[in-house]
């Protein structure tokens, strides 16, 4: 019996030992940013947003899409991998409709004339929004605003930090930030975020990250609490390894707040975020000189 004990103890600290050398040798990722000089990439961009309100026995709801193409053109890149580049909206395709009232609509590729209210967005198409110096590691060294933010800067991560060192499937990272809310009276309540990113699996070179932000600070007011309901995002990015970039991205908020303007009160925000990458156009012979040069 004692030999038998003695035998089952050995195969389970061989397993053991097995596991613990498995889990040590278990692939790991680098994961950068890589940008090449005078590259354009451009991302196909959509944005929905629904945000049903009642106060005092009357609801609105609020319904917007936005359906855009951003643009990245890199100017330089350092031999580090730092990169510059300038960040454009070359389309957009906007449409809002509220609760009474008809939609309104705005094509930048087909509308000569935006309508009122859609100004400073027509203004902003196909123009230097900002240019932005990134480290491969994702994080925004500096931040040049050429224009004031319209609603064709859509909205999500510019980029998503990555982790200092190579990673295995399942490894976490964080990046705390601060948010200011304007409260009543023109004060401001600073609060406290996480952002999350777990490496979820790597598929044919294609990295899949989960993300997703986490209030930090302590919210008993449900007004200060519907003013941080748009930072409440949660997702995946799928992300090119080899390639250096996002290839796409889908971010969600689903978020129900009640008594944010009285007891009677409440809202409902709903919103979607997405983008995948356009892939590059292949260049083609001149037709006028047969492709000779």
């Amino acid at each position: 019996m004692k030999n038998i004990l003695r035998g089952v103890a050995a195969l389970l600290l061989s397993a053991a030992f097995i596991s613990t050398t498995v889990a040590d040798e278990a692939e790991k990722y680098l994961l950068r940013y890589k940008f090449q000089p005078n590259e354009t990439i451009r991302w196909h961009v959509e944005h929905r947003n629904k945000v049903r309100a009642t106060v005092s026995g009357t609801t609105q709801t609020t319904e917007t899409l936005s359906v855009s193409v951003k643009a990245w053109q890199v100017a330089d890149v350092k031999s580090d991998g730092t990169a510059t580049f300038e960040h454009r909206v070359e389309s957009v395709d906007m449409r809002q409709k509220l609760t009474g009232r008809d939609e309104v609509r705005y094509n930048s590729l087909t509308d000569a004339k935006p309508p009122a209210g859609y100004e400073d967005v027509a203004k902003s198409v196909g123009v230097p929004l900002a240019v932005v110096t990134i480290s491969p590691k994702g994080k925004v060294l500096h931040r040049d605003r050429r224009k004031k933010k319209t609603p064709a800067q859509t909205e999500g991560w510019m980029t998503i930090p990555l982790p200092e060192e190579p990673v295995a499937v399942g490894h976490t990272w964080s990046l705390p930030q601060n948010i200011d809310v304007p409260l009543e009276g023109g004060t401001v309540k600073k609060v406290k975020t996480l952002q999350r990113f777990t490496l979820e699996g790597v598929k044919t070179g294609v990295a899949t990250i989960q993300v997703s932000t986490d209030i930090l600070t302590p919210i008993t007011d449900p007004a200060i609490e519907s003013k941080l309901v748009q930072s409440e995002g949660a997702g995946r990015v799928r992300f090119d390894i080899d390639a250096g970039r996002v290839i796409s991205q889908q971010i969600d908020i689903d978020k129900h707040v009640v008594g944010f303007r009285g007891d009677a009160s409440s809202i409902h925000y709903v919103n979607r975020f997405s983008e995948r990458l356009v892939p590059e156009t292949p260049k083609t012979a001149d037709k006028a000189t047969g492709g000779r040069q």
